[in-house]
């Protein structure tokens, strides 16, 4: 495992406080349910920072913190389908909780390939609304333009995640080295995606 550096520490610092900052300063005039939605996606994002921070990358061997990671996608998405298609809350907030239901449960009982496909398929349908929904809506005028970031935020998740799946399912599509070395630097990428493109909302 790839020790972590001082300059892995700083930008997971970085990213922590650009969490932070959208958490205090960054939803006004959303409805409550929509803010609970992404303050628990940016929080999750903050605590997973400052646990890398302070484990290092080992943290990342932990199944506890690969389920609890899970929060981020899962509840950008549910705010962004709560803020923008209302209609579709209850039957999303479902998929989300049977989802992370399953991702708990294959986590502790089910080894080999199984538990990677199912943290995939609900890392991949929350990283999808993420990317495409800021983009369609930005296309159809609805939001801004620069509200599309947020889906090049969500195109960053998604990406972060897969590398990370393939990598605990001993099958990197890159070297364990270089999906570390990338993490960091991903994950200060995203969130600087997400503030940005949510300051246009």
């Amino acid at each position: 495992m790839k020790r972590i550096s001082i300059a892995d520490r700083i930008l997971l610092l970085a990213t922590g406080l650009l969490a932070a900052y959208q958490i205090t300063a960054g939803m006004d005039g959303m409805e409550p349910l929509t803010i609970w939605f992404y303050t628990i996606g940016f929080g999750t994002l903050l605590v997973a920072g400052l646990i890398l921070i302070i484990l290092g990358f080992e943290g990342l061997e932990s199944k506890t913190v690969v389920i609890v990671s899970t929060l981020i996608p899962l509840s950008l998405s549910l705010g962004l389908i709560s803020e923008h298609l209302p209609e579709y809350t209850i039957l999303y907030l479902i998929f989300s909780v049977v989802g992370f239901t399953a991702i708990v449960i294959t986590r502790f009982s089910v080894t080999g390939k199984s538990a990677t496909i199912v943290l995939a398929i609900v890392h991949g349908i929350a990283g999808l609304i993420i990317f495409l929904l800021p983009i369609i809506l930005s296309i159809q005028g609805t939001m801004p333009v620069g509200f599309s970031l947020v889906g090049l935020g969500g195109a960053l998740i998604g990406m972060g995640g897969l590398l990370l799946a393939f990598l605990r399912a001993g099958q990197p599509i890159l070297s364990q080295k270089t999906i570390l070395t990338l993490l960091p630097v991903l994950l200060l990428l995203m969130t600087a995606a997400f503030v940005a493109g949510f300051s246009f909302g």
